[in-house]
């Protein structure tokens, strides 16, 4: 065997044992030690011929008796462990190294089980872990951190628990490793358990733990914990600003993101591409515009490659705050573009109601050779939908099966049926929906329901509401949508019997409100308010607008007042909605000709959309609003979405 691979690793030829050859021994002494780790690869086909090598593990009656080389030490068996390229090779040393009594060193058995996790081998490593004779911390933690990196969050915080139950001690590998599964699970109670473990130890001012704590706690939602942690840690690195700023980001407060960002600016750290993309993330949140130039410009400042990672986030970024120009300069770039990067822009030109130009990247795409996927559909579905293309979206959502052996999931069926309702077409909505194979969501019925209200069909609104309800009855947003259906038919008892239910549930409407970026500062308004410090101006403008507005032809649309009270008392209600507020604003504090920007966290009534169009040609500005499905650019007395969303 040695003459025909003459250069091959010996950990391969343990299995010659099998033959059960008593004749070849002697040759034993005369051959010399060959062991080369990274030469195994060479007789991986002999091993498949003699398929010596379970596939479970090497089990004691499997280790070899002959062996054809000195005994390996523990050096040579961590080397050799370290030389593996696959599970195979790796169960083989295995099986040399028990051979060779190498398994009774702590450090091989460690070695071992790490390199079983890192090829994914997580029930050979466990099984491993059982046998082990003696374990210590870094036995721990790999076993910790090999679970939660296969995702197995209830076998990693399952395995913590019997650690911390050891003799052993948690230390600043196995508590992150925990904190992290905790944090991936979105168990926050885990998390504090963990914490008050971290006090009791001692361990809080350990820079890995508390990174791994404020990561945890921000990623869960509790992002004042988070904040806490962060404030009086003694010493914070990239990582730690990198994670709180993203913990503001994901937990619905951008604004406090990107002014954690100007606070790591001022104290000399330089962000790396990683927290550059978090931030970015956090201005297409916000569709704060000034600040996503500032960003833009450090980004090019400091020639950061435009990679396909840091390129999709700004094409994102860009498309979110109203420049769906830029976005595409910035698209056009890029030298390198994946399906990401694709399915980014043509959702780009889907929230700014370019169906046609979304449309046309498809064919483009399939051009530089790049697949589509199940997010590129949904991209192309929503592009459909905003823009009415009822035929184009039917045809691209038939070839996902057909043509690129893409499975349409819930998702696809859900913009379908909103594709079907926006455009009146209910009855082919609801057979599209009776003949799906796959679960029904509450992201389903919502499209349903919201075409109900559009087209004031009550009864499927009422079947709609009543599959939401059974799913997610805890949603008031749902409610809310039952409930507009019902006052848009003038059904006032049947409008206050949904609103006592949300009471008797303790459920509250989501409240309205806009904010507007003036001079690198974020203003939100909400419903009605009179806060802001200049209040009075706001309002006193707003009355100025009404009187050149119905000269203008507008006329209030009290349908959207969802009150049962007498029409003056519906208009004035109408003028208090929150964007009408930031608008005002932005007109008393921005020069002529300058460009309003507003974000508003609801879809905006049909009497705002009204009021803007109007408007934009009586004050000579073009105004830009971003609400919560999608963008509307009025400009010269019409919308971008052309009365259609």
């Amino acid at each position: 065997l040695y003459m025909i691979f003459p250069s091959t690793g010996a950990p391969y030829f343990s299995h010659v044992h099998r033959l059960a050859l008593s004749k070849t021994c002697p040759w034993n002494h005369r051959m010399p030690p060959l062991f080369n780790p990274r030469a195994l690869v060479a007789a991986e086909t002999f091993v498949e011929q003699v398929q010596w090598l379970s596939t479970a593990g090497p089990e004691p009656e499997m280790v070899p008796t002959h062996v054809f080389w000195p005994p390996l030490d523990p050096n040579s068996a961590v080397s050799a462990l370290w030389s593996c390229r696959n599970l195979t090779q790796v169960k083989q040393v295995h099986a040399q190294a028990i051979s060779a009594a190498a398994m009774e060193i702590l450090s091989v058995g460690n070695k071992l089980l790490y390199v079983y996790t890192r090829h994914g081998a997580l029930a050979d490593a466990h099984r491993l872990f059982r046998t082990m004779g003696e374990r210590d911390n870094v036995s721990w933690s790999v076993m910790v951190g090999g679970f939660n990196q296969a995702g197995d969050h209830r076998s990693c915080l399952a395995t913590f628990r019997d650690f911390v139950r050891s003799v052993s001690h948690a230390d600043s590998y196995t508590l992150p490793a925990a904190l992290r599964a905790c944090r991936d699970a979105c168990d926050a109670d885990m998390g504090r358990a963990i914490h008050q473990l971290v006090c009791k130890l001692g361990m809080g001012s350990d820079l890995f733990v508390s990174a791994a704590l404020v990561n945890m706690y921000g990623k869960c939602g509790v992002v004042d914990d988070a904040r806490k942690l962060f404030d009086v840690m003694p010493t914070r690195d990239l990582v730690t600003w990198t994670v709180m700023i993203d913990g503001y980001a994901e937990g619905g407060n951008p604004g406090e993101s990107l002014a954690l960002f100007d606070q790591l600016m001022l104290q000399g750290i330089h962000p790396d591409k990683v927290s550059l993309v978090t931030v970015v993330s956090a201005c297409a949140k916000l569709g704060a515009m000034h600040k996503a130039k500032v960003v833009h410009h450090y980004i090019v400042k400091k020639r950061f490659p435009l990679d396909v990672v840091l390129g999709t986030a700004l094409i994102d970024m860009y498309a979110k705050c109203g420049s769906v120009d830029v976005a595409r300069e910035i698209f056009d770039q890029m030298k390198e573009k994946n399906v990401i990067s694709w399915s980014a822009m043509i959702s780009a030109y889907g929230i700014h109601g370019c169906g046609k130009k979304a449309l046309e990247l498809f064919p483009l795409m399939l051009r530089s050779g790049v697949s589509p996927n199940q997010i590129t559909f949904i991209s192309i579905l929503y592009a459909c939908s905003h823009a009415g293309l009822v035929d184009e979206g039917r045809r691209f959502f038939d070839s996902m099966k057909r043509d690129y052996d893409v499975e349409p999931n819930v998702k696809h069926y859900t913009c379908m049926i909103d594709i079907l309702g926006r455009a009146g077409k209910l009855n082919e909505a609801v057979e599209l929906m009776d003949s799906m194979r796959i679960e029904k969501d509450e992201g389903l019925w919502g499209a349903l329901l919201g075409a109900c209200r559009i087209h004031r069909d009550i009864s499927l609104a009422e079947k709609s509401a009543k599959g939401l309800l059974e799913l997610d009855p805890k949603n008031p947003g749902y409610y809310v949508l039952l409930s507009n259906v019902y006052a848009n038919a003038g059904r006032w008892d049947d409008v206050a019997k949904v609103r006592e239910l949300m009471t008797n549930r303790r459920l509250k409407k989501t409240p309205g409100w806009t904010w507007i970026e003036v001079n690198n500062e974020t203003h939100r308004f909400n419903v009605g308010d009179k806060t802001h410090p200049r209040a009075e101006e706001i309002h006193q403008m707003l009355r100025s607008l009404s009187k050149k507005m119905e000269l203008a032809g507008y006329v209030p649309d009290t349908k959207f007042v969802l009150h049962d009270v007498d029409e003056e008392l519906k208009a004035d209600l109408l003028y208090m909605h929150s964007e009408k507020l930031a608008i005002a604003y932005g007109l008393v504090v921005t020069p002529e000709g300058t460009t309003i920007r507003i974000v508003k966290n609801l879809r905006v009534c049909g009497d705002c959309h009204t009021f803007s169009k109007l408007l934009s040609a009586v004050v000579q500005r073009e105004i830009i609003v971003r609400d919560a499905n999608r963008f509307h650019h009025f400009k010269e007395g019409s919308c971008s979405c052309g009365d259609y969303w």
